[in-house]
């Protein structure tokens, strides 16, 4: 056989797998416009829609006009609230994404691991413990910290093991919990109530200056995802893989943890705990994109739009209850689905 001819099987060959490989980046781009649509759509209907409904236009003007109450309706009261949602949601999606590729393992997201329950932990020590001395933002980012420092090493056993990460979270998570709930108890009545509303995860609080200094540090956590995002995904294929590579296995994964955990302790500090966005946006983005691995962009997009549809959900169809109330029983049966769908594989 002549090389040429050789050569022209092996191209032969190596077509199917070009168009398969093709075809869903297609199918990527096209699902990544397509929620990228529906994020713009969902963030114009969040600002029109309400008990004081108006329209596009209505909305342009109200902007403008700042003696009106229709632009404290739109700019002080909602765009704040959208924009948070938003935000937060992407930042709980791409945290989630993060974990489940590092852990390998469908359930590896910050809530059924612990770090979110770290973060609540962090922010009731500062509030409630020191008396607010210390900002709330800066317990949330140490607690949660702390709970993934904690969660790492007593999972480290000559590497990290998916299955043994997310047993040791829920270990770890179910004796913050309970810490949680004794510092609830010792504080003042006032106080403890203040607290457990906010611990239900809510945007309703939501204003400017609690909002801009949170998307800022999300920004930035931004890029730092895309310039760790390569090493993430030589991470998916295996630390045997990375090393052969020439990466730097540990450290990476440990920057991968700490830009996991500053995204969920972001949006913590501002709403609470919100939970199930981080779990389920980013396995629902790889279903609907097939791509080897869980996508990031998807995921980060899906994320916004699942907490924006939620809280819409609770303000028009549920008013009082708290967007964490929902995303629990939302996300309560998509995790019953995911663990039962998890034992039948093993």
């Amino acid at each position: 056989m002549s090389a040429a001819t050789a050569s022209s099987r092996r191209d032969a060959d190596a077509r199917p797998a070009r168009r398969t490989g093709a075809r869903l980046r297609t199918r990527r781009r096209a699902i990544i416009l397509a929620l990228a649509a529906v994020v713009v759509v969902g963030f114009v209907l969040a600002i029109c829609l309400g008990r004081f409904q108006l329209t596009p236009l209505e909305v342009i003007q109200a902007i403008s006009d700042r003696e009106s109450f229709a632009h404290q309706v739109v700019v002080e009261w909602r765009m704040p609230r959208t924009i948070a949602a938003l935000a937060f949601g992407a930042a709980l999606a791409v945290s989630g994404a993060i974990f489940q590729t590092l852990s390998r393992n469908p359930l590896g997201s910050p809530d059924i691991i612990g770090f979110s329950t770290g973060s609540y932990t962090g922010a009731l020590i500062v509030t409630i413990v020191l008396g607010g001395l210390v900002p709330v933002e800066f317990g949330a980012l140490a607690g949660g910290l702390a709970t993934a420092l904690v969660v790492y090493a007593l999972a480290f056993r000559r590497g990290i093991d998916g299955f043994r990460l997310i047993i040791v979270g829920i270990g770890v998570t179910g004796v913050l919990a309970a810490i949680n709930v004794w510092i609830r108890l010792r504080a003042k009545a006032e106080v403890a109530m203040a607290a457990s509303v906010w611990g239900a995860g809510s945007l309703s609080t939501v204003d400017w200056a609690h909002l801009v200094p949170a998307v800022v540090i999300l920004a930035l956590l931004g890029v730092a995802v895309v310039m760790l995002a390569p090493r993430l995904r030589q991470l998916e294929l295996g630390d045997d893989s990375a090393r052969a590579h020439g990466l730097r296995v540990e450290p990476s994964r440990l920057a991968l943890v700490a830009v996991g955990v500053a995204l969920t302790a972001v949006a913590t500090a501002v709403t609470g705990p919100i939970a199930f966005i981080s779990l389920a946006a980013p396995q629902i983005a790889a279903r609907l994109t097939r791509g080897p691995g869980i996508p990031l962009a998807a995921s980060a997009l899906l994320g916004a739009a699942l907490l924006l549809g939620a809280d819409q959900l609770a303000q028009n169809a549920l008013p009082g209850v708290p967007v964490g109330v929902v995303t629990v029983c939302v996300g309560g049966g998509y995790l019953i689905w995911l663990l039962i769908r998890e034992a039948r594989r093993r």
